[in-house]
């Protein structure tokens, strides 16, 4: 595959190809608005379907073991699945909340200093709400906090 072309995490999930940008285009024009809208809303569908899997696998397989040992067996791994299945809701609600900022054309500028946030970027991580700089200042100072 030539360099460039490679397909990103997200991108192959979504099963939408990187974006060819043509020369002098302008920044979020309307089909780079649809081509991310489509990223989000194909994401959106698979975290969705995931949910509903998971919840189809709990009802089917709750049983009532009388033996503690699977009882708590089964349990750890609900458990485990639940916390999975929150993380999802919560990216959910952020897929759904950069989906508002494409309708109401203010997505790809960074909600710190305004610059582009950048194609490829936007492509690697579609719900990104700060440029690369603004965000690597901010998880200095996170961490600078922690410390």
């Amino acid at each position: 595959m030539p360099q460039g072309t490679r397909k990103l995490g997200v991108l192959a999930i979504a099963g939408v190809d990187p974006y060819q940008e043509k020369p002098g285009e302008e920044y979020m024009n309307e089909a780079q608005l649809g081509h991310f809208k489509k990223i989000l809303e194909a994401w959106r569908n698979q975290l969705r379907e995931e949910v509903d899997r998971t919840l189809n696998h709990m009802q089917d397989e709750a049983a009532n073991f009388p033996d503690p040992v699977d009882r708590a067996a089964q349990e750890e791994e609900f458990s485990l699945e639940l916390r999975a299945r929150d993380r999802e809701r919560k990216l959910i609600k952020k897929i759904e909340k950069t989906m508002q900022h494409i309708e109401e054309d203010d997505f790809g500028f960074c909600e710190s200093c305004g610059i582009e946030i950048g194609i490829r970027r936007l492509e690697a991580r579609p719900t990104a709400d700060q440029c690369i700089d603004c965000k690597t200042l901010a998880e200095i100072k996170e961490k600078q906090m922690a410390g």
